[in-house]
């Protein structure tokens, strides 16, 4: 049952990554608030995690993805005002958010290592399907080489955390 929640928000979020199918499809200022909207989620999950996790391992994971979300957000910020960008909402993000209610919703009647689990399980199908988005769509889709650069690092940044997340993972079992 706890897989399910995992793979229930996965599948969702897979879903709404179909709503940008094509890079030609998307721009800049859409590019930059899914980006950043799929920062914030993960920060909301990790502070979730935070608050009802005890386990060391878990926290600290939490905790590293707090920073490292919260850092490059503060960098898109930073980008798209140099740019003089303006995020724009879009279906993508909408339903980015609209399956992170929903993920946080289940996780939250969970308690101790099922919660502990789940959120873990959670972690790697976000980060499979962020990284799959910034591979097929949000890099090849952006036409400022700034903020392109700015999604190769973190798609770095996050393939590391999905193999911190599967690891994590795990070690749970």
């Amino acid at each position: 049952m706890i897989k399910a929640f995992a793979w229930a928000g996965a599948a969702a979020l897979l879903a709404a990554g179909t709503v940008a199918t094509r890079a030609a499809d998307i721009n800049d200022a859409q590019i930059a608030h899914i980006a950043y909207t799929a920062g914030n989620i993960d920060i909301a999950a990790a502070k979730q995690a935070l608050a009802k996790s005890k386990n060391a391992k878990v926290r600290e994971f939490a905790q590293e993805m707090v920073r490292d979300h919260e850092a490059v957000n503060q960098k898109a910020l930073a980008l798209v005002k140099k740019l003089g960008v303006t995020p724009e909402d879009n279906p993508t993000s909408k339903s980015l958010s609209d399956a992170a209610a929903a993920t946080k919703t289940r996780l939250a009647g969970l308690s101790g290592a099922a919660f502990d689990k789940a959120y873990a399980e959670n972690e790697v199908a976000y980060h499979k399907t962020v990284n799959g988005a910034l591979d097929s769509t949000l890099i090849p889709g952006a036409s400022n080489d700034e903020l392109k650069s700015l999604l190769q690092t973190g798609r770095t940044l996050f393939g590391e955390h999905q193999m911190h997340a599967e690891h994590l993972v795990s070690e749970l079992k």
